[in-house]
């Protein structure tokens, strides 16, 4: 390949890369934005022994009977119900989600 062409190339590998980093930056902006104040932890509380069954229904009763069941408090999850199988149980927020 002569040097003209392998410089044109390089060129234009950078420019697409350029490019590139400029579609990609708006979007990661936008994502920080998706949540850019919460509401009070009030709205995301419920009464404890309805979180516990909700949390419960999540799985069969043979796993979730025995299983360690956390609760949304005040200060982050808390443990409701010490279990003996090494499973959890727990109702998740919708922030909470990865996507």
């Amino acid at each position: 390949m002569r040097p003209a062409t392998k410089e044109r190339m390089i060129r234009f590998m950078a420019l697409l890369l350029v490019i590139s980093i400029g579609f990609l930056v708006p979007k990661a902006a936008a994502q920080s934005d998706k949540y850019p104040k919460m509401a009070p932890v009030d709205q995301y509380l419920m009464k404890r022994n309805t979180e516990i069954l909700l949390a419960r229904s999540a799985a069969l009763d043979s796993i979730s009977s025995d299983a360690t069941i956390r609760v949304l408090g005040r200060q982050g999850y808390e443990t409701a119900v010490r279990g003996k199988n090494g499973f959890v149980c727990l109702v998740e927020r919708s922030w909470m989600s990865a996507v």
